[in-house]
């Protein structure tokens, strides 16, 4: 069974958009990946769509999203920070990502444990 993971942030416009795009496209075998916002925002930053194309991932059907719009409950909620008060999300496992080189070592340790729990079952 797939692990639910969601990114959220404020406006569900780039970093978040690009953290699904990442994810589907590295782990889309073991994560059932969402994003969303917590504020409406009109469109995908144009910018981002290029960058992650440039790379490899398709955003091109990407739109913003809210927090009603994915699942009430997931495995894994990762906040994107951005000066806001995060929103609670059931979850099983929370990580905010307000320092970015914090984000990555949590990162890295939160897929070290999912590695290693997906190899056990």
């Amino acid at each position: 069974m797939k692990k639910k993971v969601a990114f959220v942030c404020v406006h569900n416009s780039c970093r978040s958009q690009m953290a699904e795009g990442w994810a589907k496209k590295l782990g889309s075998d073991v994560l059932e990946v969402y994003s969303a916002g917590t504020e409406s925002y009109p469109e995908v930053k144009p910018l981002a769509v290029r960058v992650m194309e440039e790379t490899g991932v398709d955003m091109s059907g990407h739109y913003p999203k809210l927090l009603s719009d994915i699942p009430a409950e997931v495995d894994i909620l990762i906040t994107m920070g951005c000066n806001v008060e995060c929103p609670y999300v059931p979850c099983g496992f929370r990580m905010y990502d307000g320092n970015p080189l914090q984000f990555i070592r949590e990162m890295k340790v939160a897929f070290y444990l999912f590695n290693y729990h997906m190899s056990m079952m």
